[in-house]
Formats: structure tokens, sequence, C-alpha cells
């Protein structure tokens, strides 16, 4: 690890990470046409973005840098996995996976932290103890809309207040516990074959994460809140449905009970995952 490697994460203890992510928002939400157009023009660029995938190519339809970071695909170019399979959530690479160990302690890149910690609560420890996770990681280059991996309903969410550090690699092997460190999201769903989290986590730069049905949910604050939905509207999503987007690179994490759904002993650290695609068998 070098220097300006060990300088970059001591700079992300002590930037105001919450602050700095609110500027850069600003800037992504400019409607300036010359000043958007160029970000744009530039991200496209920077980072190889493959516009023959994009659901609408002209610049000029998008009223900010930030709707085009969560841009649409094109219909039908990303094929759901469907019925009897776990579909990844999102476009992004794999970083860990496998099994929850007796004490229900998650391993992310040499780091090992409780489900206590990454969902702030120990209620969901005897549901999820021998369970499965896998933690995928999005780059700013990926797509960044979330979608529900199996029909389900969602029962409650929470957002949980926390920092912003960034998910790269570098950071999260030397940051301890950082997915349960950052700002996130716990979105608690039940499906036909039993309950299953899904975890949107933040990161520098992401000014915030939002869902179809709640808005923007990590306003400045710095309380836990909670959504309900366990009676009145009930939540329910088809598989591809959209659930949640990022407004930076950032990490969904997936939690399955031991006698759930299983992900693939095929999948790998740092194999390349698309939305739709397989992850498992759902049974």
């Amino acid at each position: 690890m070098s220097f300006l490697d060990d300088a970059q994460i001591a700079l992300q203890h002590i930037l105001p990470g919450h602050l700095l992510s609110r500027a850069v928002g600003r800037l992504a939400f400019c409607e300036i046409p010359q000043i958007k157009n160029a970000l744009i023009s530039q991200f496209i660029k920077r980072f190889e973005i493959d516009m023959d995938a994009v659901a609408e190519p002209s610049l000029d339809a998008y009223p900010h840098f930030n709707a085009f970071f969560t841009r649409a695909l094109k219909d039908g170019i990303r094929p759901l996995a469907g019925t009897g399979h776990i579909a990844s959530p999102v476009d992004g690479t794999v970083f860990s996976g496998g099994s929850l160990s007796e004490d229900t302690r998650l391993t992310a890149k040499g780091h090992h932290f409780s489900l206590a910690e990454l969902l702030g609560s120990t209620d969901h420890d005897a549901t999820y103890a021998d369970g499965h996770y896998l933690t995928i990681y999005l780059s700013p280059k990926d797509y960044h809309r979330v979608h529900c991996p199996m029909d389900a309903e969602l029962k409650h969410m929470t957002h949980i207040p926390g920092r912003l550090f960034s998910v790269n690699e570098k950071t999260t092997t030397r940051i301890p516990a950082v997915f349960a460190r950052n700002e996130r999201v716990v979105m608690h769903f039940k499906g036909k074959d039993g309950p299953f989290i899904v975890v949107l986590v933040g990161a520098m730069l992401v000014a915030s994460i939002a869902t179809p049905f709640a808005g923007v949910i990590t306003p400045p604050g710095g309380d836990v809140t909670h959504w309900h939905y366990y009676s009145g509207k009930h939540l329910k999503f088809k598989q591809g449905d959209e659930i949640g987007r990022f407004q930076y690179g950032s990490t969904v994490i997936l939690l399955m009970p031991k006698d759930g759904p299983q992900f693939a002993s095929s999948i790998s650290d740092n194999q390349a995952v698309v939305f739709g695609e397989s992850l498992g068998p759902q049974q």
C-alpha cells in the first residue's frame, strides 16, 4: 500500500463526508446545459460507458448529470433469470460472499462484523444465523438502479445514518467494517420461500439513496428511521422491479436465511455480474 493510498484513507476519516457529498450533489443537479453536458461527456469518456445499452443516448434528454448517472437501460437488454432463480439486483463486481458463521459475523475483504452492526439491530440474528450473503460493488461506470432479486413483498425498511467512506477496494481493505459504518438502507422482504434482506450501502459522494415508493430516504440527520409495511398499502415487487437507486458508486449486500434460496457455489470474488443474471437457484 503506497503513501498516497494511506493518505486517501486518512482523508476519508477527517473529511466531512456528508457535506462534501451534498456539495457534489449540487453540481450533479446543475441544469446549465453547457455544464451538465460537459460533465456527462467527460464521464462517458472517463469510464467508457456503453451507450449502446442506454435507453436514451441523447445528452439533451437529461436535465442534469445525476439524471444520466441514474439512467435507464434499454428494454430487454438485461434478461431476467426468471422463476426459480435469484436475479442479480445490480450491475457490479462481487466483493465477497459465503456462509454466515455460527456467531453471525460477515466477512468483507478481510474484515469481520456482526449482523447487528450491519442491520442496526440484533432482532434478525436468529433468522439469518448460518445463512448466506453476497456483496456486490457498483463502480461509477455501472448502471446504478437496484432491482428486486425475486418476487417479494417489502415488509420493513430502515435507514441507518453513518459515514460516507468510499467503498472501493482500497478503502474496504483498510477501514474495518466499512460496510457496517457507512450510511445504509436495509430492506426486509418476504418471498415465497421465506425472508431475505437487501442492504444498500452509501459511499463517498453518494448524496442520496432513493426508492420509487419513498423518494429520497437519506436526508441529513442522525436518527435511525423506520418504515413499516406490515399493514395498509402492501409493497409487492416482481423480479426485476426497481427498488432503489444510488447517486454514485456504492454497494449492495444480499442476505439469505439458512433454509432460503442459495447463491451458486460457482460465484467467486471479483466476478463481474449484471442485473438480471442468475446468482443461484431460488430453491
